[in-house]
């Protein structure tokens, strides 16, 4: 119900704050998306956003426990004609437009481990904590035309805890070329065996210290997805953004005892102060 309220909440925001766009002065993102921030205004030199999201999403991958988690939002940009250099949180990255159609993006991060402790009803009790680890991502879009209303999207994450990639396709409305608006997309994940296994696997140890049954995932495909991305200007400085997130796993995902959902969900709101 919950989440419900939050997908209404998303909507009503899109009703209400679409009329204000017009704060704008219209300066050309690098590419016309909701999902990629760009603090540049259309101009070469540095950029800085800061704000604040609230996140209501499951405690971790599988769960049946959802929350309220602050997150901070923004990032540092430097921008020369079609290549933006970024820092946001724990990721620094590029990302290049190249013939109007194709979007380019490298990143450098970290991936948030698992513990223990992110559930609260002990269902991770026994399993011990996952480390945090490095990743490094490739993504290439490519679009059916020069205004980004139709894309194609493919991401290879590869970690220190297993590799992913992601398949999708993108539908974006509005008709501003300033990053404001929305989109949805439709995604397919694949995973390698080392990633299932981190996630939902159960070794012997772990089997013998939670009670859960000893799991051994392979490789292959791990989910289906759906996105929306909101992202709207109240004024010169301020931005408004928002998300919906919906993964459905696979049968092989879904039978692990550590999924308690056969899905994962999340909805998002904030706002971003840019300089």
């Amino acid at each position: 119900m919950k989440k419900f309220a939050g997908l209404v909440l998303l909507v009503l925001m899109h009703a209400v704050f679409f009329q204000t766009a017009f704060a704008q002065d219209g300066k050309s993102a690098l590419v016309p998306l909701a999902s990629l921030d760009d603090f540049t205004r259309g101009e070469d030199g540095w950029a800085f956003g800061l704000g604040l999201g609230i996140e209501y999403e499951s405690a971790y991958e599988g769960s049946d426990e959802f929350g309220f988690e602050a997150q901070p939002a923004g990032a540092v940009q430097w921008r020369r004609g079609d290549d933006i250099f970024f820092f946001a949180g724990e990721a620094l990255g590029w990302r290049g437009l190249r013939s109007d159609t194709w979007l380019l993006e490298a990143i450098v991060g970290f991936e948030e481990g698992r513990k223990e402790s992110d559930s609260d009803d002990g269902r991770l009790d026994g399993l011990g904590d996952t480390d945090e680890g490095l990743e490094f991502a490739l993504q290439a879009r490519r679009a059916f035309d020069a205004d980004w209303r139709y894309w194609l999207d493919s991401r290879v994450v590869i970690g220190e805890n297993g590799n992913l990639g992601i398949f999708g396709l993108g539908r974006r409305f509005g008709e501003r070329e300033d990053g404001s608006g929305s989109e949805f997309s439709i995604v397919a994940v694949f995973h390698d065996s080392d990633l299932a296994n981190t996630e939902f696997g159960v070794d012997p140890a772990q089997a013998a210290a939670s009670g859960l049954d000893e799991t051994n995932l392979s490789g292959g495909f791990r989910s289906i997805g759906a996105h929306y991305n909101y992202r709207n200007y109240l004024n010169d400085h301020w931005q408004i953004f928002g998300e919906v997130l919906y993964e459905r796993y696979g049968s092989d995902i879904a039978d692990s005892p550590i999924a308690r959902n056969n899905y994962e969900a999340e909805v998002g709101l904030g706002f971003i102060y840019v300089f």
